[in-house]
């Protein structure tokens, strides 16, 4: 009997080594288990910071009743917790532990301002069109920054390099705020190229939403000015990546028998330099694509872009929790969830960087 017992526990032991062996070397595995980790660190640390913002939900409220309605502070304080209708002196932890619980379900509570509506429900009507601005000017500064660095690179030390690395330079330094700011007052106020009502806003109203040509013309007109923000403000990196990887290409071995081969300039390009200068830019795409998410919230709020990021602002000054928490999550896992694609996309692209301790 003591034999097999003390021979059982290797054997189990061996079990789990092995798995935790399989877990290791599984490229795909490693990066889920490291995602949903992310995940929870991030999502457990936003519940957490937004309860430390000075003034309570109630306390904000509060304030707002006395200066608009003139009530005295006790009746105030009334009304205020009958329309928020929570519970904040509970224990922080039993807090925690039953937002978690409903996160699990998919629920992220309600408003405390718009008890209405879920947030689920108001971040499903502001992420599309924070996705639509995002997405189509991230994309046209992508081809416009690839492609110009591409061209710099081979005009290296000429006066055209001089001229788009400076530009590209001083664009990549701008914050992407400033930029909406000098671009609004340049375009709306001091040449008035742009009337400052298709400066404001995602829609004109009036114009229902639907595959028509007026509307779809009109969501277009209303992002020309922030897409073109959102492109300012990224197109100089772009431009400065392409042509620093071009650069680092072009001195490979592989180019230089390509070219002793009597090689077009143009099967070079593409075939040799275009697409290993690219990849590790491709990968940073999707990575850009969830900090500039992230980063929507000031350019929104100058455009009065109805997107999450003018959402979030309104959640941070009212304290509403739940809708605080809820952008805060979406736009993180944007970022996580960006990475984790980078990840894939790179291990896909390279085989190599699926090794563990190898290129990575």
């Amino acid at each position: 009997m003591s034999e097999m017992v003390v021979g059982s526990e290797p054997a189990g032991q061996n079990g789990v080594m092995r798995i935790l062996g399989k877990i290791a070397t599984n490229f795909w595995l490693r990066r889920i288990l490291k995602m949903l980790f992310i995940t929870w660190i991030v999502i457990s640390i936003i519940f957490f910071v937004v309860r430390l913002m000075p003034g309570s939900p109630t306390d904000v409220l509060v304030q707002e009743l006395m200066v608009t309605r003139g009530l005295a502070y006790d009746e105030a304080l009334n009304q205020a917790a009958q329309l928020i209708g929570i519970k904040l002196d509970e224990p922080i932890m039993n807090q925690y532990f039953n937002y978690m619980g409903n996160l699990l379900k998919g629920d992220l509570g309600k408003s405390y301002r718009n008890t209405t509506n879920t947030v689920v429900g108001m971040i499903s009507e502001r992420l599309p069109w924070t996705l639509f601005s995002v997405g189509i000017s991230l994309i046209v500064s992508f081809i416009i920054g690839v492609t110009l660095g591409m061209i710099i690179a081979y005009r290296r030390n000429t006066w055209l390099d001089h001229l788009l690395t400076s530009l590209s330079a001083v664009l990549d330094a701008i914050p992407g705020y400033l930029t909406a700011i000098l671009v609004f007052v340049l375009l709306g106020v001091v040449l008035k190229w742009v009337p400052i009502s298709m400066m404001r806003g995602s829609r004109s109203p009036g114009i229902e939403p639907g595959l028509t040509w007026e509307f779809i013309s009109d969501i277009f007109m209303h992002l020309a000015v922030p897409g073109l923000v959102y492109v300012l403000a990224t197109v100089g990196n772009w431009m400065l990546r392409m042509k620093s990887n071009t650069l680092s290409t072009l001195g490979e071995d592989y180019v230089t028998v390509a070219r002793a081969r009597g090689l077009p300039d143009s099967q070079i390009i593409t075939s040799y330099v275009g697409r290993n200068a690219s990849l590790p830019v491709v990968t940073n795409l999707a990575i850009s694509l969830g900090v500039l998410m992230g980063g929507s919230i000031l350019i929104e709020n100058i455009f009065t872009y109805q997107g999450i990021g003018l959402l979030l602002l309104s959640a941070v000054n009212s304290r509403d929790y739940p809708l605080m928490q809820g952008v805060f999550i979406v736009t993180t896992l944007a970022v996580i969830i960006a990475n984790f694609l980078a990840d894939l996309l790179y291990g896909w692209l390279d085989p190599r960087t699926r090794i563990p301790g190898g290129n990575q």
